[in-house]
């Protein structure tokens, strides 16, 4: 390429900036520019850099990931985890007078009450009582914080998944994991640090706000992945279309453009989130597919996820790809159970539940099996839970309605004291009576977890700081290790 004269000599005076600008056209600056980029998502931790760079907790982190396990719907605790003897030897009988009004949708609260079919019994050496619709789990009880206390503010689904996923039960709020990922960013720089794994079957109900960002950054909504060989949709070019140093080269000189842009609006968090994920979505290409490739794993860790199995293939799968996900430096990883219906067990709750037990009990216990063995499990935490339970009223004969008032979510994993029942539910399984965790609670409990203060964690919108707990919500100490 032809130089003007008079430009080879003022070359000699030259910044390193100006060489390269000036030098091969430009392009040693396109690489320039691309390293300076990478080098300050590294290192910032500020608002106007990478909104996904690892930021440091408030304190010591017992664990650094979670894998929130959702059953959509809204499981019985009162045929899984919750026990309730007197509850079947009061059934057919109407709900005492002593238990007072009860708030149900349906207006099954004259209804007879429902015994429980199935036989709950002592397993591990904590010998906490666990239903037989999970024996594969039952063996894992031992690793387990069962909160039989748990309870929320709405009788509706999706204001409930509102409520369980993001602490409100308005649509428009972050969810947990955005908070997470607002709070401490992401370990993977070719991943999303929030990921959703839905549920083939159907969408949850309230839809994607249950995992969407709020009015965080968009750089901390959730991000819908699955398996196969095209995880992310419009994540590859067309074929054919550009190759995949083309592609750096166009990347590099828009960011060269973008950088400019930047300059005179360096706090514009947003424009800079936008152009970091430009590059998130160039990495993605590759270690995406990648990380849901599940033929890579060994026979053994397939069958043990049940991927050999038709019945629990498709939840065993999921299970297998958060693990691979956390493994991958992945921060928050929200896995469905349940389509449309999902544990919405208002027919009967008997086959319901016999049907997605079947479906996830394997792999559950397969996924605490693998993380522990891994060394995984100290600094993972698994959530089981849905957004609420059910009543102990019948409905349509041998169906359940939502019970918000009392319902079970477990623990476990690092911090979690494995083996431990905390609070408890009336006799009947109605409402939580001792030591009652409401959502805010456990929020503010998984958040102590990875080392944020759920009161220091807040957000500036509309005129005041928000926080995921609004002005409530207590850990939950004695479950803790």
């Amino acid at each position: 390429m032809r130089r003007h004269p008079e430009s080879a000599g003022s070359m000699a005076g030259a910044s390193r900036r100006g060489f390269l600008r000036e030098a091969g056209g430009g392009f040693g600056l396109l690489a320039l520019s691309w390293m300076l980029r990478q080098e300050r998502a590294m290192a910032s931790s500020g608002p106007s850099a990478d909104p996904l760079a690892p930021r440091p907790p408030h304190f010591g982190p017992k664990v650094d990931s979670v894998i929130y396990l959702f059953m959509h719907g809204g499981p019985s605790h009162l045929e899984t985890f919750d026990p309730k003897p007197g509850l079947r030897r009061l059934h057919g009988e109407p709900l005492p007078e002593s238990f007072g009004p009860v708030a149900t949708r349906r207006k099954v609260a004259h209804n007879p009450l429902l015994g429980s079919k199935r036989a709950f019994r002592p397993h591990g050496e904590s010998g906490i009582e666990v239903s037989d619709f999970f024996p594969h789990l039952a063996g894992c009880v031992d690793d387990l914080a069962v909160v039989r206390s748990c309870w929320a503010d709405s009788v509706n689904h999706p204001q409930a998944v509102y409520q369980m996923n993001t602490g409100s039960i308005l649509m428009g709020r972050p969810s947990l994991g955005s908070w997470v990922g607002y709070g401490l960013g992401s370990e993977s720089r070719d991943l999303p640090g929030f990921v959703v794994l839905p549920d083939p079957a159907g969408g949850i109900k309230g839809g994607p706000p249950a995992y969407g960002n709020g009015f965080l950054p968009a750089s901390y909504q959730g991000t819908v992945m699955r398996p196969g060989d095209d995880p992310l949709l419009n994540l590859r070019p067309p074929d054919g279309t550009m190759s995949r140093a083309g592609q750096r080269r166009m990347l590099d000189l828009v960011g060269v453009f973008n950088d400019r842009h930047l300059e005179s609006r360096a706090e514009d968090g947003e424009l800079e989130a936008r152009i970091q994920s430009y590059e998130l979505a160039f990495r993605m290409q590759s270690a995406a597919p990648e990380a849901v490739d599940l033929s890579r794993e060994p026979a053994e860790t397939q069958e043990l996820y049940g991927l050999d199995d038709p019945t629990t293939r498709d939840f065993g799968a999921r299970c297998l790809l958060a693990r691979r996900l956390v493994e991958r430096g992945v921060r928050f990883v929200q896995l469905y159970s349940g389509g449309i219906v999902g544990w919405d067990a208002h027919e009967d709750v008997e086959s319901n539940h016999a049907d997605l037990c079947s479906k996830t009990d394997r792999p559950i216990a397969a996924l605490l099996i693998d993380l522990k063995r891994r060394g995984m499990l100290d600094r993972t935490l698994v959530i089981w839970g849905g957004e609420f339970g059910r009543m102990p009223m019948s409905e349509s004969g041998s169906g359940r309605d939502h019970n918000p008032h009392g319902f079970t979510t477990w623990l476990a994993g690092g911090g979690i004291k494995g083996g431990t029942v905390h609070g408890a539910t009336d006799p009947v399984g109605l409402r939580a009576e001792v030591d009652r965790v409401h959502v805010h609670d456990l929020h503010a409990t998984i958040l102590h977890l990875l080392g944020l203060d759920h009161t220091r964690l807040t957000f500036f919108h509309n005129g005041r700081e928000h926080r995921l707990t609004d002005v409530a919500g207590e850990v939950i100490t004695p479950i803790l290790a």
